[in-house]
């Protein structure tokens, strides 16, 4: 078993998950190539982009394997198989090699000239988390953002570190910020939740997504459900406290109903009907139950894996290609298995 590299102190790693990413990858390459590499020498500063291909079957690491590094150090980290977007976050950011780690999707949705603003606010103006949020949601279908607004309400009930509504996976961590990041020994991950969570001086970026740059998301209405429920299970115990409310809630309309019929019987000796009563109530209570059932069955999932301690990925090949610019450039390969 080997470890992932450790980071230096000085320097930038430009993490990018990619899932079946061929089409514009190489599009998107030039791209962060030509940004970075201004990065690097306005800054004086090492800079590396590390791709990792989370388990992609379009041909995404063929694809990888003929980009040529030009003036960044590019890492290439292949997992075995597809473990998901948080998975392969994680796989960057242990990979990572220098101080500051910089997430972006492959998609070609973050543009990459907003990296230079990013990177300013860092080192001018202090800020150890610059995220990125959209700017508006005018052109979303109005349940999608009345539904991203309840789960962020959601999420936050009862947080002393909220998640900033809107925020995404765009975003800056300064050196110890992403060492922090880096302490949390969890397996059920929301990083936007834990890169909120771990504090520091944080700042709000907005931007404007720029359209795909080839076919359509993978994240279908099913896909952001099961997000959603990932994301509330690994990080907040809000759905527990929504159980608990909810039983309080069914026990005083118990108790009045209750009342009402020992007033009705007592008092003015009516009968009360009670097959209906009794089928819908039963059939509420029940419901209720199933659900809150599910609720705990979630969390108790989330504890089994959690005591299974299996390792978040696995990694099937990894490559380091030093920039152009180095005196004496080479590329190492290897199969390992990473288990954090």
């Amino acid at each position: 078993m080997t470890s992932a590299p450790r980071p230096q102190a000085a320097g930038l790693s430009i993490v990018v998950p990619l899932y079946n990413e061929a089409a514009g990858l190489s599009d998107l390459h030039r791209r962060i190539t030509t940004v970075a590499g201004r990065i690097k020498a306005e800054r004086r500063m090492a800079v590396e982009v590390v791709y990792v291909d989370d388990g992609s079957r379009d041909g995404t690491a063929e694809v990888l394997r003929t980009l040529a590094a030009g003036p960044l150090d590019m890492q290439l980290v292949t997992l075995s198989r597809n473990f998901g977007k948080e998975a392969a976050l994680l796989a960057g950011l242990d990979h990572a090699r220098f101080g500051a780690v910089l997430f972006m999707d492959g998609d070609g949705q973050h543009p990459p000239d907003l990296m230079e603003t990013l990177v300013s606010r860092w080192l001018d103006d202090g800020y150890d988390v610059v995220y990125t949020a959209k700017a508006n949601r005018e052109h979303e279908p109005w349940l999608r953002r009345t539904a991203v607004h309840w789960f962020y309400a959601l999420i936050n009930w009862g947080q002393r570190q909220p998640i900033p509504e809107d925020a995404g996976d765009f975003r800056l961590l300064s050196p110890r910020a992403a060492a922090a990041l880096r302490q949390m020994p969890e397996r059920n991950r929301f990083f936007k939740g834990l890169s909120s969570w771990i504090g520091f001086r944080q700042v709000r970026v907005d931007y404007e997504p720029a359209p795909r740059t080839h076919g359509t998301t993978t994240w279908d209405l099913w896909s952001l459900i099961g997000l959603s429920i990932e994301g509330l299970t690994s990080f907040t115990v809000a759905p527990l406290r929504v159980a608990s409310l909810l039983g309080l809630l069914l026990a005083a309309v118990a108790l009045l109903f209750g009342i009402e019929i020992l007033v009705e019987t007592l008092i003015f000796g009516k009968d009360v009907p009670g097959y209906p009563s009794l089928v819908v109530g039963m059939m509420v209570i029940g419901g209720v139950q199933l659900m809150m059932i599910g609720v705990l069955g979630e969390y108790i999932g989330k504890l089994l894996s959690e005591i299974k301690a299996r390792p978040v990925y696995f990694v099937a090949e990894h490559t380091l290609t030093p920039a152009e610019d180095h005196v004496e450039a080479t590329s190492t390969t290897r199969a390992e298995r990473v288990a954090k």
